[in-house]
Order: structure tokens, then C-alpha cells, then sequence
């Protein structure tokens, strides 16, 4: 090793300080893996001029002006797309309009579809934990993302066969089908238990990608070296930037292909995408940097609650330096930062309390320092990810009764017969997202770092704050505009006619569907962000994992309570709030319930945030920077020694 490091550095190059390796465990040259040209295999994509665009933006923003560098960056790009594209084109190819397949072909409820939908993609953002703990404690991030990416391609190509095959799915009935006098056909035990495998699989299959693709990108830039810190602070937002491209075609392109020319080939094209994006995505390999695993973060942090449990009558002593702690010679071996001591959860502190056992043969008797700390790390965001519960239940919605409620209005552009699908509306979700993530990166985020002096402008928990005020916004426009809806049809006299389109254009669920877009810009990147950034080092693809159980839980929580209201509005023999037909529902109450909700949560929000205590950041030997927002979002940089500073009291 010592020779690789003076070869290097006779040669004007270096090794990253970070502990990334590659596949086989050697050290790796920074000029030769990892940063914008690693990521343009995960972020970039050929085929588009405004992803390239927008990597080049930030390179020229930091002065990158090297030319062999750029060479490489974009050679990379001519031969990749991003597999985040093509993987948000397979998913949402399916959730955007998985609600009307289920109507239309399988011919189930508004309640059960929309619960059908709304547990899968629960599903779908909870298996990440499983994910997250198979790459951190046994095979590396890398080798979880491959393996899952083909049990992904498996669910794809089985639901490809199950809306293809005539056997596998329920026959056509109706006007100009053999049986034209029935209404229905119900899907029988096999159909539906072929189709949900498929779309369980695939559930599987997402758990080890989506934990471990955004932290294999985020991976390939060194905290150690200024210029990639720099860049990282980007990553998140053009990574999001990147993906949605992805969301905006199959919102568009495949959505229109399901409605007018068929279930098969709507679904075969994201299959064969995904199968592509696995092979462009294999293809990177050689530049890819790679965390090595840290063991099991569970048991870590189960080893760090026992040992505390049974120190519960030990005293915690006066001086943290009489804790239990391993030698900085072996941190310094791992290329692993040792965390400070911190006041905080002071019980799990008796973990490091040294008894009469040796520490090297009572693993689960004490703990060090570090993994005391790492564990309050985890565990102090559990209350942050609590209060993103409600909002990822309020975008449950989009994909569930929105797209209902646009089956029922006038969809015709122009006077032609045209007509857009009710799902293609997402499609503005992701355009208003892109727009903004855009203008918050180059104009907002800028504009408040001179105001502030914090790296990012402003701190992650004020930006989800923002994204939280926004989807108040939304659910109180849903709920205007609803009513507005039923009380067109009650003057047209349809209230009672299901499938009768009412006259009134589909565009005035816009801003309802834009504005989704725009929280996305202030709430799910920052939460993605945050997770990742507050998570300890050793436990990134966990932290990721926080992000993606958020949408689960939400997801799982629009289910409860969607069946809920549905079961208490029809007791005592009223009519009902959410029926089969929409224009007898009472949807516009439905939507300023969540809006009630979303005010109660946002209340919980501020509670959180004026106790949550950022994590300051070591950045080399004699530096820390707060860059999650210090001191109310003063942040910057200040000269201290490390282990004086382990966390900064930030409020928001």
C-alpha cells in the first residue's frame, strides 16, 4: 500500500482518503474513479442534453476547467444513461396507472383498487430496509444493487406476461366483445395471484436498488478532497433532476401507449429499458468506487442497547475519556473517523462504560465510543422521519384519486379527438419538480447562501419545513376544486350516473398536481438529503433506507385511512364519503381532512426541529463544517478539534 501511495504520488495523482476500494478490495486512484464521470453511469444520460448540461453547470461552478477530466465525464455519458431513468420509466410505467388497470381490466372498487395500489407501493419503499441491511452488513452495495436489479427485471417480465398472455387475465366483456350483454368479468383466483407475484417481486427486487443506487452515487465523491465535498452538496439535487426524466415518460409516453394501444406493449418497453439500463449500469463498473461493508448496523446497534440496559446502575464517569474507545491507530487503519462523545441520550452512554470484563471478549457487555454514538445518530431521526409520514400519504394520492377523479372529467384537447390519459397529469408532477429543483440549485440556493453563509443555503429540516407548508396548500386546492367538480354535475343533473363524463376539462385538477411537484423540490430531496447526510458513515444505506421507509409508511397509512373514513361515513346507513361512483362521493371532504392532518403534523414538524441537534461534520484533521445548518442556519466553517465538536444545535 505504501508503495501505491508514493507511485501516486510521484505522479502528481492520489489515492482517496475515504476508504473507498474497488471490487477487490484495493485503493483507488482519484483521477481514475469515482466522481461526475463514475456518475454519469448512475445520474447521467446520452440522450439528453439538459442532464449533461446540468453535470457540466456544476462542474464549471466549482472551476473545473480540466479538460482530460470533462473528456472522460462525457465519454461516459455517450456510452450510459442513467439507470435511474429507465428504472423510475419501469415503476412508474406501472404505479401511475396501476389504479385503472385494476378498475378497468380486474374490474375491483375505487376503495380496493386504491388500497391494491397504495399497499404495493408500500411495499415497494419499505423492503429498502431489508436492502440496506444486506449491502451494509454481507455483500457491499454494488453486489445488493446487481443482484436485486435482476429479481426487478424478473417481476417486470412476469407482469409483462400476466397482462399479456389471454389465459392470465380476465376475458373482454361487453359491447363488441363474444359476450356483449354481460358488465363485468371478475379476475379469477389464478389471474390475480400471477399478477400480484409479479408486482411482489418486483417489490423485492426495488428493495435493494432504491437504497443502494443513491448511495452508490453519492459514494463516488471523497469528503476528504474540497473540490468532490463541493460537488456532493449538488449531487442530490441533479440526481433527482436526472430520475425524473424517467417519471416524465412513462407519465406521458407510456401512460398514453396502456390507454390506446395495449397493457403488453406498455409494460414490455419499461421491461426492455430496465434490461438495458442493467447492462449500461454493469458497464460502469471499472469506475465505480466502493464502500466496504461495516457489518450488520442492526446488531450494532442492538450490541450498543443491551450493553446499556445492563449498565443501567453503573455511574456514567465525570470524564468521557474514561469511556471505552478503541486507539486512533486503528480507526486511522480502517480509514474510519472516530465520533465524539455527546451529551445527548445519555443512557445509551453506559454502553461504553467499562466493567470488570475485558472489553475485547464482552462484545455485548460494552460498547465503544463510536458505536454508542452511530446509534444515537439512527436513532435521533426517528422522530424526522415520523413527521414525513402524513405528506407521503398525501402523495399517495396523486397516483390513486386524483387519476380517479380525472376519468370523470372531459379530457379532450383542441377539437380533435384527442384525449389525454387521467394519469398523464403526473406528468406536470414531474415538470414543476424538474423547474424547481433547477431554480432552487441555481438561483435560490445561491441567492440564501449569501444571506446565511450555510453551504446549502438553507438547512435540510427548514427546506422539508417549506415542502410541508406547500402540501397544506395542495390538499386545501384539492378540496376547492373537488367541490367545484360535484357541483358541476349536480347541475347537469349526473350525480347518479357513473362512467357519465362531466363537462368540465381536466386541466382544473392542474394545480393540484403542479404544486405536488414543487414540495417534491423542498421535501423529498431534502429528506433523502438529510437521511443520508445525518446517517454515520458505516450506516449510509440504512440512513438512505429512512427516506424510502417514509413513502412506505405513508403509503400504508393512506391505505388505513382511506379504508377508515370509508367504513365510519357509511354507518348508521349514510351515503358514504368515498363510493364506486365519484360523482356521488364526497371526496372534497375527504381532501380537507388531510389538510387538517397535514396543519396538526406540521405543528409536530416544529417541535421536532427545535430538538434535533445536526451532526457537524470532520473534514479533515483540524476542520469541521456544519453544513446541515448550524446555529440557526448560520452555518459555514470555523478552525476547532474534532473531538471538542460532535454536533451543532441548529433548531431548523
Amino acid at each position: 500500500m505504501a508503495e501505491r501511495v508514493e507511485a501516486a504520488a510521484a505522479a502528481g495523482d492520489e489515492y482517496t482518503q475515504d476508504g473507498t476500494v474497488d471490487l477487490h478490495g484495493n485503493p483507488v486512484l482519484r483521477s481514475k474513479r469515482g466522481g461526475w464521470k463514475a456518475c454519469g453511469f448512475v445520474v447521467g444520460d446520452s440522450g439528453n442534453f439538459f442532464t449533461k448540461k446540468a453535470c457540466l453547470l456544476v462542474k464549471q461552478r466549482n472551476m473545473l476547467f480540466i479538460e482530460n477530466l470533462k473528456l472522460v465525464y462525457m465519454d461516459s455519458l455517450s456510452n450510459a444513461q442513467v439507470y435511474e431513468v429507465f428504472e423510475r420509466m419501469a415503476y412508474y410505467g406501472i404505479s401511475s396507472n396501476l389504479v385503472l388497470y385494476l378498475t378497468t381490466k380486474l374490474h375491483q372498487g375505487t376503495v380496493s383498487s386504491a388500497n391494491n395500489v397504495t399497499n404495493w407501493v408500500g411495499t415497494i419503499w419499505m423492503t429498502p430496509i431489508l436492502g440496506a441491511y444486506i449491502a451494509d452488513a454481507h455483500l457491499g452495495r454494488y453486489r445488493t444493487f446487481m443482484i436485486a436489479s435482476l429479481i426487478y427485471l424478473i417481476g417486470m417480465s412476469l407482469l409483462t406476461l400476466a397482462v399479456s398472455v389471454p389465459s392470465l387475465k380476465p376475458p373482454k366483456c361487453g359491447p363488441g366483445t363474444g359476450d356483449p350483454t354481460c358488465t363485468k368479468t371478475d379476475a379469477s383466483s389464478l389471474q390475480l395471484g400471477v399478477f400480484f407475484l409479479a408486482l411482489y417481486i418486483l417489490a423485492v427486487g426495488t428493495g435493494g436498488t432504491k437504497p443502494n443506487i443513491s448511495t452508490i452515487g453519492a459514494d463516488q465523491f471523497d469528503d476528504h478532497d474540497p473540490r468532490e465535498r463541493r460537488h456532493k452538496l449538488s449531487f442530490f439535487n441533479w440526481w433527482m433532476f436526472s430520475i425524473f426524466f424517467g417519471t416524465l415518460f412513462a407519465n406521458i409516453v407510456l401512460v398514453y401507449i396502456q390507454d390506446n394501444v395495449g397493457w403488453t406493449v406498455g409494460y414490455a418497453l419499461p421491461t426492455l429499458g430496465l434490461a438495458v439500463s442493467i447492462a449500461i449500469f454493469t458497464a460502469g463498473t471499472p469506475l465505480y468506487r466502493h464502500k466496504p461493508t461495516s457489518g450488520s448496523s442492526f446488531a450494532k446497534m442492538a450490541r450498543v442497547i443491551v450493553a446499556a440496559v445492563r449498565n443501567l446502575a453503573v455511574k456514567l464517569p465525570s470524564d468521557s475519556k474514561d469511556l471505552y474507545e478503541l486507539d486512533d491507530e486503528y480507526y486511522a487503519k480502517k480509514k474510519i473517523v472516530p465520533l465524539p462523545y455527546t451529551s445527548q441520550m445519555r443512557f445509551l452512554s453506559k454502553a461504553a462504560v467499562m466493567t470488570s470484563s475485558p472489553p475485547a471478549t464482552a462484545r455485548w457487555k460494552v460498547s465503544t465510543v463510536t458505536q454508542v454514538e452511530e446509534t444515537k445518530r439512527i436513532l435521533k431521526m426517528l422522530p424526522v422521519l415520523g413527521v414525513t409520514f402524513v405528506p407521503a400519504a398525501m402523495m399517495a394520492q396523486v397516483n390513486t384519486l386524483f387519476v380517479k377523479q380525472g376519468t370523470t372529467l372531459n379530457r379532450h384537447i383542441g377539437g380533435g379527438g384527442f384525449e389525454i390519459p387521467p394519469a398523464s397529469l403526473q406528468a406536470f408532477v414531474t415538470i414543476s419538480m424538474l423547474v424547481s429543483v433547477v431554480l432552487y440549485d441555481r438561483v435560490f440556493m445561491p441567492f440564501t447562501r449569501r444571506l446565511t453563509k450555510n453551504p446549502r443555503g438553507i438547512t435540510l429540516l427548514q427546506r422539508m419545513g417549506v415542502g410541508l407548508i406547500i402540501h397544506i396548500a395542495i390538499m386545501a386546492i384539492a378540496s376547492v376544486t373537488e367541490r367545484h367538480r360535484l357541483a358541476v354535475a349536480r347541475e347537469h343533473g349526473i350525480s347518479d350516473s357513473k362512467g357519465t363524463t362531466i363537462p368540465l376539462t381536466i386541466f382544473v385538477l392542474l394545480p393540484q398536481f403542479v404544486l405536488m411537484g414543487v414540495a417534491d423540490a423542498f421535501l423529498e430531496v431534502a429528506k433523502i438529503e438529510f437521511f443520508y447526510d445525518q446517517a454515520p458513515e458505516g450506516m449510509k444505506s440504512l440512513g438512505t433506507s429512512y427516506a424510502m421507509t417514509s413513502l412506505g409508511v405513508g403509503n400504508f397509512l393512506s391505505s388505513l385511512l382511506l379504508s377508515t373514513v370509508s367504513h365510519v361515513t357509511r354507518r348508521n346507513g349514510r351515503r358514504g364519503w368515498i363510493l364506486n361512483n365519484l360523482n356521488a362521493s364526497r371526496l372534497d371532504l375527504y381532501y380537507a381532512f388531510f389538510a387538517v392532518l397535514n396543519c396538526v403534523n406540521l405543528v409536530l414538524f416544529f417541535l421536532v426541529c427545535r430538538l434535533y441537534v445536526y451532526n457537524a461534520e470532520v473534514v479533515d484533521d483540524l476542520r469541521v463544517v456544519d453544513v446541515g445548518g448550524g446555529g440557526g442556519g448560520g452555518g459555514g466553517e470555523e478552525v476547532v478539534k474534532p473531538k471538542e465538536v460532535a454536533m451543532v444545535d441548529g433548531g431548523l
